[in-house]
């Protein structure tokens, strides 16, 4: 049963994801600097896999959801972003524009999971896709700007984010109190073979072969962060808290994300967003509020 209100363990758990996540586009792009996409990709979820499922009972779950999550947030997800990120997508901008998963998730979570939406997640949706429209229209092709090729590719990532939320909200229904962290270690066990495979296509044996041996420190603990911190820690508390509450009212706080991620990309890459990308940043953080206490003011109206 989904808890009503959140505890202050919960938006612990909640802040504590939105700064790991923040700081994980940063360290992405550092992993990319001599890894592919796929490559990345085929590390971080075999780091994140074994040898935990060697010792970790898997979770009490059939195992179509296990592999459906690993593949759609494994695959989907970051295969899309890693991608965007090596095609032109600056990373402070990626952590803004995945967070559009909370509105995805929104347009899911009515008909699939019959999680009513009300007015106001309807208005923040509708003020953070303007955001979006602008954002878009400030694209360019210089060095550092987002390219429509990564916007785009970033935006599929985010609706691969918000599938896969609303197969942890289905899988807590049919077998409520499985063991989060398991059900990340597991699953993080799905993707991994086909990333091999993508990145064997992609990139030939011969440079898969080369980006193993010739793995550097930098993209060693990209790895490690991505695999750890990002994977198992991150995502065990975001998993926790969808099976303990609606996915409409737990996907929001991942658009706080940015505020850390643009920070973050600032500080190490000295990326800048141009005005008109500020003007649809604030429109998407606006969203967020909307979303977020939109129905406490109508209560008080």
């Amino acid at each position: 049963m989904s808890a009503t209100h959140l505890s202050k363990k919960d938006y612990l758990c909640a802040l504590s994801v939105v700064v790991i996540w923040g700081l994980n586009f940063v360290v992405m792009k550092v992993g990319l600097n001599g890894l592919s996409p796929m490559m990345l990709g085929a590390l971080r979820f075999a780091l994140a896999a074994f040898p935990l499922v060697l010792f970790v009972r898997p979770p009490r779950l059939p195992w179509r959801w296990i592999a459906a999550y690993g593949l759609v947030q494994g695959l989907g997800q970051f295969g899309l972003l890693f991608t965007a990120l090596k095609f032109g997508m600056p990373a402070g901008m990626a952590s803004l524009v995945i967070q559009t998963q909370a509105f995805f998730t929104l347009l899911l979570a009515a008909p699939v999971l019959r999680e009513r939406a009300r007015p106001h997640h309807w208005v923040g949706l509708g003020v953070a896709a303007l955001g979006l429209v602008v954002i878009a229209a400030g694209r360019g092709d210089g060095p550092g700007q987002m390219t429509m090729a990564g916007f785009v590719l970033t935006l599929g990532a985010a609706s691969m984010w918000a599938v896969s939320n609303i197969i942890v909200r289905l899988a807590s229904r049919k077998a409520p109190g499985y063991d989060p962290f398991a059900f990340i270690a597991w699953s993080s066990a799905a993707p991994v073979l086909p990333f091999l495979a993508l990145a064997a296509w992609a990139d030939g044996w011969d440079a898969v072969m080369a980006m193993l041996l010739g793995i550097g420190w930098g993209e060693a603990l990209s790895v490690l962060y991505l695999a750890v911190l990002a994977t198992l820690l991150a995502y065990t508390l975001w998993t926790r808290l969808l099976t303990r509450h609606p996915a409409a009212r737990i996907a929001p706080f991942s658009l706080l994300v940015p505020v850390v991620g643009l920070w973050a990309a600032s500080a190490a890459f000295d990326e800048r967003l141009q005005p008109l990308q500020w003007v649809g940043a604030g429109c998407v953080l606006a969203g967020l509020v909307v979303n977020q206490v939109g129905g406490r003011w109508q209560r008080k109206h």
